[in-house]
């Protein structure tokens, strides 16, 4: 997805390879592996994939953007000897699906789980297709680093294939689900970061895997409904969970969460005051605490972030003007 990125600098300043490899997995719990996301200078982020072992083989929560993502992904499931068998989107941002053609090209049996909610971005007028048509002209009228042109093709390649975003088996409600036999409790929001977002609760090891209702260190607004989104912080909240898994950053434990929740409601509470947009980002830099680092520089680009966020929402109401709650 086309999104600003003045977010890869909050995560790293340094130069970074043209095809990084991707952090390896790390068993978080029994059975629940993450593999990080990559966030390189120029480029889209990639989102974390969550992987849970299952009696049928292995289900992939997000997919990642570029092809070393995926790349990743399918490393594992041949190191682990087990087909990828489940497909799960939290949500329709490509930095979370783009790899899912990928890997039904390898397993192609994988049924992709999550909502309708693409179909509305795909439509005339929807997000995606404006921005594609956007991306197209830029595109034409050239002028554009390397980096640029190759994060557009990406963008292009999973518009061609946009089928691959849909679900095979739709999530339209919340409720258990045993995927590759494995029993989760699955919820859909109404209205968040997305129209509708998929989050997983699995009882068995108290963990959460939360897509971009957490995204550290900066949440992501350009399609979002904040009040939505703050209501659904409250229901993860509300789950016995001990470990949450964000969909950028690192896995946080129940109190992380709680600061970052915490703060979430402050800034959408400072979006609808009259404070300067760098008040509310500061407010939010000592809110999330250790989750912003001790590096001075990283609290400034942090900052800088929140108030461009800032002045987005209120443009619109105190809301993205993409929002679509269902």
């Amino acid at each position: 997805m086309l999104l600003p990125l003045i977010l890869g600098a909050v995560l790293t300043q340094a130069a970074a390879p043209a095809t990084p490899a991707p952090a390896p997995p790390v068993e978080v719990a029994p059975g629940i592996h993450l593999i990080r996301g990559a966030v390189v200078p120029d480029r889209g982020p990639d989102g974390n994939t969550i992987v849970f072992d299952a009696p049928d083989g292995l289900v992939v929560v997000d997919t990642g953007r570029h092809t070393w993502h995926s790349d990743a992904i399918l490393a594992f499931a041949r190191a682990r000897r087990r087909p990828i068998v489940a497909i799960v989107n939290t949500h329709w941002h490509l930095d979370h699906a783009s790899g899912n053609r990928r890997l039904k090209a390898v397993y192609p049996d994988a049924k992709v789980y999550t909502t309708n909610a693409i179909d509305g971005v795909l439509a005339p007028g929807g997000f995606l297709a404006r921005n594609l048509e956007a991306a197209q002209a830029a595109f034409a009228k050239g002028g554009l680093s390397d980096v640029r042109r190759e994060e557009m093709q990406i963008f292009f390649d999973t518009m061609e294939h946009r089928d691959s975003l849909r679900p095979d088996v739709a999530v339209e409600r919340s409720g258990p689900m045993r995927l590759a036999g494995r029993p989760l409790d699955v919820r859909v929001t109404d209205g968040a970061v997305s129209e509708a977002d998929v989050w997983l609760y699995d009882a068995a090891t108290k963990v959460a895997v939360i897509g971009d209702l957490i995204t550290v260190p900066v949440p992501y607004f350009e399609s979002a409904c904040p009040d939505r989104w703050r209501a659904a912080l409250d229901d993860v909240w509300a789950t016995p969970f001990t470990t949450a898994i964000p969909g950028h950053g690192p896995a946080l434990s129940r109190d992380e969460f709680r600061s970052y929740q915490t703060s979430f409601g402050a800034l959408v509470a400072c979006v609808a005051s009259d404070a300067p947009g760098k008040a509310c980002g500061a407010a939010w830099v000592k809110g999330i605490g250790a989750l912003a680092g001790e590096d001075a520089s990283r609290h400034e680009l942090i900052t800088e972030n929140i108030e461009y966020y800032v002045d987005f929402l209120r443009k619109s109401g105190g809301k993205s003007p993409d929002c679509r709650a269902r």
